[in-house]
């Protein structure tokens, strides 16, 4: 009986990591993330590219980026709304976000959120 124990410690434990594991690629299928499957992302573009035309701007570093199609799915996210423009830096992992008018950081992190990522920090952003 003594030698019972540790295996059945290291079966709970391996039981443990295959249950993570398979929660984690789950999460990605139903994301379509890096590839996984889904519908090609299609890029939006916002109606007003003209950067003069958005006075406010925001620096966003974003956690769960790991692709194009995640930085796509992020920018797509802002320019679905009106008066917003976004550029994702995935190298860098971060959004410049411009808006019309000023956006709370409950509006900027539910957006980041309802694409399925989270928002890390965010800044007023001095770039044009």
């Amino acid at each position: 009986m003594d030698g019972v124990w540790p295996t059945v410690i290291i079966c709970a434990v391996l039981a443990l990591i295959a249950a993570l594991a398979i929660r984690s690629y789950v999460k990605k299928l139903q994301n379509g993330c890096c590839g996984a499957g889904g519908d090609s992302e299609k890029r939006l573009r916002p109606p007003d590219r003209e950067l003069s035309h958005y006075p406010y701007a925001w620096r966003i570093k974003i956690d769960g980026m790991s692709c194009k199609r995640c930085a796509l799915r992020i920018e797509n996210a802002f320019h679905e709304k009106d008066g917003f423009y976004a550029k994702v830096s995935l190298k860098n992992k971060e959004a410049i976000v411009y808006t019309k008018s000023k956006a709370s950081r409950q509006e900027l992190t539910g957006i980041v959120e309802r694409a399925g990522y989270q928002l890390l920090s965010l800044e007023q952003a001095a770039e044009r």
